[in-house]
């Protein structure tokens, strides 16, 4: 099975787990609309590549971590979309959740899908306990405080951002969650896959910026130029188109060169390769006009 089905067929099983039954209808439906369509999965399609690298001697409690990790990703997704933040109408080419559904069901759907998402963990324990407990406290650790995701979120809220720290947790959390999870879903120690993640998501971050500035809200499928709008850091206005790729390659780089040594380490540096470039609008490596030229 192809990485891409094993993560869907996990994903499926877990909404599915939280419809059933005299759940209430609307909820219910604001769940599977908030996990689909699926985007690139691109976190758990990382934390699967990592684990197969590493020998994924447990594919079933791998595609429990995959689930586990989008399902916070897209529970990110409706709470940043909400009025109180982004206030984004579009994510993935259609209506926020609270667009369609309303506010208070979003902040639900985004809430449940939380709480899925370390159910689905520890659902998957299995022969392993100590491994299930290290991937709910990698994955607790990069959404909370202070190193996760919700750190990200609040940086936005301070006087003064600090730009290292936003952009660690705000976007490289998840990615570290993704390469240390892999490891440990395969029996590794996460410690040494810290750095892979922290450097694809510095890439990731830069990519986005890229798109926020150089693509449409069509192309997007989600609101462009948030981070004027919103007054956040962003590459390209900082180092110009040009200076965002080259930035972005000098990442990448070093994310692949701190690919610990592994059985798949050459297929893995493969995939991250292969993702980047999908990344960077083409538009950002073609040749730049210089007026009068």
């Amino acid at each position: 099975m192809r990485i891409s089905e094993r993560i869907e067929a996990a994903m499926d099983v877990a909404i599915y787990s939280g419809q059933h039954g005299a759940a209430p209808a609307k909820l219910s439906a604001a769940l599977g609309y908030a996990v689909s369509p699926g985007g690139a999965r691109i976190r758990p399609t990382i934390l699967t590549s990592v684990a197969m690298a590493c020998g994924d001697d447990r594919p079933a409690m791998t595609d429990a971590a995959g689930a586990a990790l989008e399902l916070i990703h897209c529970a990110s997704l409706v709470h940043d979309d909400l009025p109180c933040f982004d206030d984004a109408d579009l994510r993935r080419g259609k209506p926020a959740v609270h667009r369609a559904f309303g506010e208070p069901l979003a902040v639900l759907a985004g809430d449940s899908l939380i709480v899925m998402g370390f159910q689905v963990l520890s659902r998957a324990a299995g022969d392993v306990p100590d491994r299930a407990l290290r991937l709910i406290d990698i994955l607790a650790t990069r959404t909370g405080m202070p190193f996760g995701i919700c750190a990200g979120q609040g940086w936005e809220s301070e006087d003064k951002i600090d730009l290292s720290a936003y952009h660690q947790s705000k976007t490289g959390a998840l990615f570290i969650a993704a390469t240390q999870m892999g490891a440990v879903c395969a029996g590794q120690e996460a410690e040494a896959w810290e750095e892979l993640g922290a450097r694809i998501g510095e890439a990731f971050q830069v990519a986005d910026d890229l798109r926020d500035a150089l693509c449409d809200e069509i192309a997007l499928g989600k609101p462009a130029g948030q981070d004027d709008l919103h007054g956040r850091p962003n590459a390209v206005n900082e180092l110009g188109v040009k200076g965002a790729v080259a930035r972005f390659d000098d990442i990448l780089a070093g994310a692949i060169s701190s690919i610990p040594a592994c059985p798949g380490e050459a297929a893995l540096a493969q995939m991250v390769r292969a993702y980047a470039d999908r990344l960077v609008p083409a538009d950002a490596r073609a040749p730049q006009h210089i007026p009068g030229e």
